[in-house]
């Protein structure tokens, strides 16, 4: 593996640039734009590159001897990469005719490319202790697009997330001791890094701080019961905000859990013990839990923000059976659930940014008015429900299949019947949407609202890409099959 500064790039350059934003921010619309848009496209360029040199690292400098903040370019960090810079950069050209109508554009578009740079040193970080300094630094630095309303409710629920996100970041600290205490190392690797002779006679310790660091990034994830901050932020942020929110920074979490399950503690490790019962036993009740509370829910916003979290355990359940079927369908489900959410979140953005409508009940006939969004809508909607050949289908079939054929006793069925009533009850929360918006009844007449092409464009890309990746999975099964043999 050769060394390249090159990696540091798509890190430190979005950095730079959201600072100079922050510095500007009292500058002309136009400019803070025109700044943002090259921004996105220099980083989006600069990840392309990253990732087309092969396997590279870099180590910044040693916080101790044994401690460097050091980077590398493996197949996690690849896949996670891609999908964080194609959701950051469509919801980013959505917000360029969005945030028209929201005040501090400056300081929006400052901290968004600021977080670009975070998310792509968490994705390019090579050992735990780098993982964790960009982890801490996605919370704090993603706030101000929480609370950037400033009004009371949007402060609260900042400081709700503030609480929770240090609360799970403290609970991996904790473990963080334990692991460096019992293995030779904390650059990710493939199968683990515990050395089993420092270990023997302290299993039961390090089962319980795997578990700790577990419930720590399961907070970000929305694991109940740390669930909480998720349907407060998500709804008062911007819809673009929430997009990435929803989309992209609930991935953090996944790929924390993703590291230290296969590439820290090892599937061997915690395969049929108490930490992996509890860790499915949560997953599988959030998958219902958020479900449920997304099907009572009557405002648009806050029912996506409850569907992220159920579907986002979708993907912890696969991670948590350490079987190759199941981390598949796992890593299938962070790719389109990434898409399908990004757009459904801007989708009800752009309903809100014509319409001023928040609520389910207020959106009769609104397909009349909005045909394209709608059907962009209807099309990540029924991806997500799993219609085939949409993406949601085939990372279900995966999540099913691994499953049924694991070892996981009362799992390997009872998450199969989860994932299907909670299916049901997706189809029951979003497509009463569609159905609302495009069979409203007769005696009324409707205005058409569509909004701008910047606006339209990305949904309905993320909607392409929604159901064009379901019907041709190949390429990515391939690459994610390389993944799944090197851990398991």
């Amino acid at each position: 593996m050769k060394e390249s500064g090159m990696l540091l790039f798509p890190v430190c350059f979005p950095i730079l640039a959201g600072i100079m934003l922050l510095i500007l921010r009292k500058a002309k619309r136009d400019r803070l734009v025109a700044l943002t848009c090259a921004g996105l496209a220099g980083t989006a360029l600069s990840v392309l590159c990253v990732l087309a040199q092969g396997d590279i690292s870099f180590t910044m400098f040693y916080l101790t001897d044994l401690l460097p903040v050091y980077f590398r370019v493996d197949l996690v960090g690849r896949l996670f990469a891609g999908v964080v810079t194609t959701a950051w950069v469509l919801a980013g050209i959505f917000s360029f005719e969005y945030m028209k109508h929201e005040e501090n554009n400056g300081r929006y578009f400052g901290f968004y490319l600021i977080v670009y740079g975070i998310l792509n040193g968490l994705n390019f970080a090579g050992n735990l202790i780098t993982f964790y300094l960009f982890y801490e630094c996605m919370t704090l630095l993603s706030l101000p697009l929480v609370f950037h309303t400033q009004s009371r409710e949007a402060v609260m629920a900042g400081l709700k997330y503030l609480f929770y996100s240090l609360c799970g970041a403290y609970m991996v600290l904790f473990g963080l001791y334990f692991v460096y205490r019992y293995s030779n190392t904390l650059t990710f690797t493939a199968g683990g890094v515990l050395d089993m002779s420092l270990a023997k006679g302290h299993e039961s310790m390090l089962l319980m701080a795997a578990f700790l660091m577990l419930l720590g990034f399961g907070v970000k994830a929305g694991l109940f019961p740390m669930h909480g901050w998720l349907p407060a932020a998500h709804p008062v942020a911007p819809a673009p905000a929430s997009a990435v929110l929803s989309g992209i920074i609930v991935k953090a979490g996944v790929l924390g859990i993703l590291r230290l399950c296969y590439y820290i503690f090892g599937a061997d490790f915690l395969r049929g013990t108490w930490v992996q019962t509890a860790f499915l036993t949560l997953a599988l009740v959030t998958v219902f839990l958020g479900s449920m509370l997304a099907y009572l829910e009557k405002g648009l916003k806050k029912r996506l923000a409850y569907s992220t979290v159920s579907q986002a355990s979708y993907i912890l359940f696969g991670l948590g059976l350490f079987s190759q079927e199941a981390l598949a369908g796992s890593l299938l489900h962070v790719i389109f659930h990434a898409m399908i959410k990004s757009g459904l979140f801007l989708c009800a953005g752009a309903v809100i940014f014509r319409t001023g409508k928040t609520r389910v009940e207020e959106l009769t006939g609104i397909g009349k008015e909005m045909p394209v969004t709608i059907w962009c809508y209807t099309l990540l909607s029924l991806a997500l429900v799993g219609i085939p050949p949409a993406g949601g289908f085939v990372s279900k079939w995966y999540l099913a299949q691994g499953a049924l054929s694991s070892k996981a006793g009362i799992f390997a069925w009872a998450g199969p019947v989860v994932l299907l009533i909670s299916a049901l009850l997706t189809a029951g929360y979003l497509l009463p949407v569609s159905m609302r918006g495009f069979f409203p009844g007769e005696g009324k007449s409707y205005e058409k609202k569509e909004p701008a092409v910047v606006m339209v464009l990305p949904i309905a890309l993320l909607a392409f890409l929604a159901v064009a990746l379901g019907m041709f999975p190949q390429g990515i099964l391939s690459y994610i099959a390389q993944i799944t043999g090197s851990v398991l």
